[in-house]
């Protein structure tokens, strides 16, 4: 299924390969991160899909409000996903734990589940390194939202960092 739904998510953003490279790259970092911190079975699959279409809103944002703002993702997503989704087996209660993180992507605050940890360190790896980010900006960052040992030492290791 995870790879029928990179297909579809490739599909979806055809043409715009710094977007597919972006939720490639953040689904590898993620399903890496919640199977060295040991999440279950279905917390994985939510997290794998979640990270895949974490940025489904971008176009619709793009096309109602001129701006790829995260807010805007954040509004937009979920209907994109539920949407894309659809054709799947999935539960409903995985659904609305998939678009229910897809929603708050861009929310650092009330984090809860790893699932939403893992997502939000996962999109950063790939966020700094994209928007060549400072290392202070990554160290503040670090400190506020990273809680999970292998996003700390992952982040930690590929920008050399303490």
């Amino acid at each position: 299924m995870i790879q029928q739904i990179l297909a579809k998510m490739i599909a979806y953003d055809k043409g715009d390969v710094p977007r597919i490279q972006h939720f490639i790259k953040v689904y590898s970092f993620a399903h890496m991160i919640g199977e060295l911190e040991d999440i279950s079975g279905a917390e994985l699959l939510v997290l794998d899909i979640a990270a895949i279409l974490h940025d489904i809103g971008i176009h619709p944002a793009e096309e109602k409000y001129g701006s790829s703002n995260g807010k805007y993702q954040e509004e937009l997503g979920p209907d994109e996903a539920r949407k894309l989704l659809s054709e799947f087996e999935l539960s409903n209660s995985m659904i609305d734990r998939i678009c229910y993180l897809i929603g708050h992507h861009h929310t650092y605050t009330n984090v809860q589940g790893m699932d939403y940890q893992i997502l939000l360190e996962a999109d950063f790896l790939v966020n700094a390194f994209e928007e060549n980010m400072s290392k202070e900006a990554i160290l503040s960052f670090r400190n506020k939202v990273f809680r999970t040992k292998t996003g700390i030492n992952t982040l930690n290791t590929m920008f050399d960092i303490q």
